[in-house]
């Protein structure tokens, strides 16, 4: 018997973005299970955003602005990150309004910095 066993592929890391927040799909929050509160950033130039989760020790120890840090809301099939400014701010890079209807767009973890990069230039 000669038997190919299914092997089902990782799917895709995904992050929607809505008007109020960020949802990141159960193979983007699998990166963030431990993650205490998050930081977010933008590449402008090459149209990223950018999720670093941090420990609840990197959170609590003063080295990082209170300003910089943001809660994220981990569940077990998602998770969620709350900042209007932020998702005005993103809106504005890339000319779109979230309030008219939330957009996806495909992720990707960076291992070396411990970093989820979301492409807005590759929407789903």
């Amino acid at each position: 018997m000669n038997i190919v066993w299914f092997n089902e592929k990782p799917k895709d890391c995904i992050v929607t973005i809505a008007a109020g927040n960020i949802t990141l799909n159960k193979p983007a929050t699998n990166f963030f299970e431990n993650a205490y509160s998050v930081m977010l950033g933008i590449e402008k130039s090459s149209q990223l955003i950018v999720i670093k989760p941090l420990l609840k020790a990197e959170a609590i120890k003063h080295d990082i602005p209170e300003s910089n840090k943001y809660k994220i809301t981990v569940r077990s099939s998602y998770s969620r990150i709350a900042n209007k400014a932020f998702i005005d701010e993103v809106g504005g890079l890339i000319n779109t309004d979230f309030n008219q209807a939330p957009k996806k767009f495909k992720a990707n973890w960076q291992h070396k910095d411990q970093l989820l990069l979301v492409d807005l230039k590759e929407e789903v």
